[in-house]
């Protein structure tokens, strides 16, 4: 008898997540309908889902969580949304001034923020980043400061014990970082290990951290937890970027910029 009730419970769920991922969202009331369940077995079926990561709990019912797909090479993401990068590249570049001190991440909008960059005086980047090396080595006015560590050939970034230790005993003004996944309740996520320990400790570096994000990494959800919400100072996007997102950012005290 207990095997067959495991087994039933097994079952439902699935048929759980499978409605939930059709309809992207549900609530307790429309599961307890659907499924002719009661409101303590359609919480418990939610719990169990969301404790293996498959759902997301809301306030009254859950999401669908909507994983990242693998990510393509780092060059190859640079032809994508290629014109809206170029836009949010532009307003970003414009927190930069001479004489500071800043600190790119790797990603394909950061590239183009380096690009912008070369123009500058007495300006100090740090960066993991080989892309924005190759962008900024012969500026005149820049001097790149690259850390080392293994190199992540996917990212053309560098990462590892070495990266580590190299950003503990570094200090900057502000940090622009590219991330892979931005969601109101799971914060910002990325899609590899050693490159998401290297984030959270670039995060820590600098008074103003400033994403650079298109519309598409919005409401979605990847393997591995960088930093929550409350860790962003400023956001800066593309017009296409969800409005009940942007809503729910600037009403959490995120500073919201559209190219």
């Amino acid at each position: 008898m207990p095997d067959t009730l495991v087994e039933s419970a097994t079952e439902r769920q699935r048929r759980l997540l499978a409605w939930i991922e059709q309809r992207e969202r549900v609530s307790v009331p429309e599961i307890i309908d659907h499924f002719a369940v009661s409101p303590a077995t359609a919480r418990r079926d939610l719990e169990a889902l969301a404790g293996e990561g498959k759902v997301q709990r809301v306030h009254g019912g859950a999401i669908a969580m909507r994983r990242t797909p693998p990510e393509p090479p780092v060059l190859q993401r640079a032809l994508e949304q290629a014109e809206e990068k170029k836009g949010i590249a532009a307003l970003a570049a414009s927190f930069v001034a001479d004489g500071e001190t800043i600190f790119l991440s790797s990603g394909t909008t950061v590239m183009e923020v380096a690009h912008l960059l070369r123009d500058r005086r007495d300006l100090t980047v740090f960066t993991n980043s080989l892309l924005v090396v190759n962008a900024l080595a012969d500026a005149p006015g820049v001097e790149v400061i690259l850390l080392g560590g293994i190199v992540r050939s996917s990212e053309s970034s560098l990462v590892g014990a070495l990266t580590m230790r190299s950003l503990a005993e570094l200090r900057a003004l502000k940090v622009i970082f590219g991330i892979r996944a931005i969601d109101l309740e799971q914060g910002l996520t990325n899609n590899a290990l050693e490159e998401s320990l290297v984030d959270r400790e670039i995060l820590r570096l600098a008074s103003e951290t400033i994403i650079v994000a298109d519309h598409t990494k919005f409401g979605r959800v990847s393997t591995v937890f960088v930093a929550p919400i409350d860790a962003i100072d400023v956001i800066v996007t593309d017009a296409a970027a969800p409005a009940d997102m942007i809503a729910a950012l600037r009403t959490a005290g995120v500073d919201v910029r559209i190219a």
